[in-house]
């Protein structure tokens, strides 16, 4: 198909995701335990799956290519440029996952493709 969008992906995760992991982090985490998930993070393989199976995993709501920052994503796929790996992080007790950062990105590529391999770090 002609239209058919690659998905493209950087290597790692950009230098300014991790500071926006920790802002978001924060709202539910403790100082101490902020900077313990942002180093494990950092430290952590890049591993990768599916955008439907984060989306299921971590109850969020798919935000539509409406959305300022999905919008932006997309255009960026389409024009043949790559994302940052998306960081998240295991909430075990409540058998959930946190986007800690890439939830935009995440909902970009959904709109493409719910089967895409999404890289990730996740700790």
């Amino acid at each position: 198909m002609a239209n058919e969008v690659v998905i493209r992906w950087l290597d790692a995760p950009e230098d300014k995701d991790y500071p926006a992991a920790a802002s978001y982090l924060s709202l539910a985490f403790s100082f101490d335990q902020v900077q313990v998930l942002v180093e494990r993070l950092k430290a952590a393989p890049l591993t990768r799956f599916k955008a439907k199976d984060i989306f299921r995993a971590s109850g969020l709501s798919l935000l539509g290519v409406s959305n300022g920052h999905v919008e932006k994503d997309r255009k960026k796929l389409q024009d043949g440029g790559a994302l940052s790996p998306v960081l998240l992080v295991r909430q075990t007790e409540l058998g959930k996952v946190v986007v800690a950062d890439g939830y935009h990105r995440i909902c970009a590529v959904y709109s493409f493709s719910e089967d895409e391999w999404i890289p990730c770090k996740i700790v």
